[in-house]
This record gives C-alpha cells, structure tokens and sequence, in this order.
C-alpha cells in the first residue's frame, strides 16, 4: 500500500484538502464516477454526513470500504 498524498478538494465553494493512499483514491474516483457524480460533490456528501469525531480522509476510508464491501 502507498503512502498518503494530500489530495485537493472543493467542499461547497472551499479548497480542503485530505491525505489519501492511491488505493483509496482510485477506488473513490471509481464510486464516484460509477454514481456519475463528480468527486467533489460525492466529497461534499461524506463531509456532511460525518461526525465532528473524524476527519474527512478516515469518513472517505470508511465510505470507500462499505462500497466495495456491498
């Protein structure tokens, strides 16, 4: 597994930014492109709907793995 890169985001109108392996990323652009939303907008979503106990880059992780887990 590869190290994490900082990836660029925009989150309704504001540049973030999260620490992603490749693997995760790769598998994130996938869903997205499969739910034919763009990245930002499926990011957006995940932001919103996760608690103020984790970081965006760990909501990603989490959402990543109970997509492909279904």
């Amino acid at each position: 597994m590869s190290r994490p890169l900082k990836r660029s985001l925009t989150l309704r109108g504001h540049r973030t930014s999260v620490s992603l392996e490749d693997e995760f990323w790769r598998a994130f652009r996938h869903i997205a492109a499969q739910k034919n939303k763009p990245i930002n907008e499926l990011a957006a979503e995940i932001d919103e709907a996760r608690g103020v106990e984790s970081g965006l880059a760990s909501a990603i992780r989490l959402y990543v793995l109970a997509e492909l887990q279904r």
